[in-house]
């Protein structure tokens, strides 16, 4: 329980913490490209938080490269490129779709494929357990009886 209440208090403070995180410039066109390139960019040490979410040491020091990139006039691609280039694909918060993440896009689509395929199964299985037996000459005979001596009857 407690670990759960310190889980909480850690996501409170980094959701707190991550108002003061967005880059501050002058011009408001700029100051835009900046935070759209950041949130395309993921922290490295948070690594569930873009940069622009992120308050860590590393989040900030990419922060201020955008900045002094944009400012060199780089476009929004060459910038993103340097960042992969220096800090690789893992970096950026929705990866290309090739043959390397191949998995990462489609494991969640075959995961719920393959929960759903076992459900079925499992669904037929039961219902073939579930076929009706006829009831033996005996039993037949007790359930008549039953039914002939109607509500009232009293088990024994």
């Amino acid at each position: 329980m407690r670990l759960v209440a310190v889980i909480i208090a850690l996501f409170l403070t980094c959701a707190a913490a991550a108002e003061n995180a967005v880059p501050t410039m002058a011009d408001p066109v700029t100051n835009k490209r900046a935070v759209q390139l950041a949130e395309q960019l993921r922290c490295l040490v948070c690594q569930n938080q873009s940069i622009a979410e992120s308050n860590a040491e590393l989040a900030v020091d990419l922060r201020r490269q955008i900045n002094e990139q944009i400012a060199q006039g780089r476009s929004d691609g060459e910038i993103v490129d340097f960042m992969v280039q220096r800090y690789g694909e893992f970096v950026l918060y929705r990866p290309p779709f090739k043959a390397v993440t191949l998995l990462l896009w489609l494991g969640p689509g075959l995961m719920l494929a393959t929960g759903l395929a076992v459900l079925i199964y499992n669904l037929r299985r039961r219902r073939g357990q579930r076929e009706e037996q006829p009831l033996s000459a005996e039993q037949q005979e007790q359930a008549e009886l039953l039914l002939a001596a109607g509500p009232d009857h009293e088990r024994q």
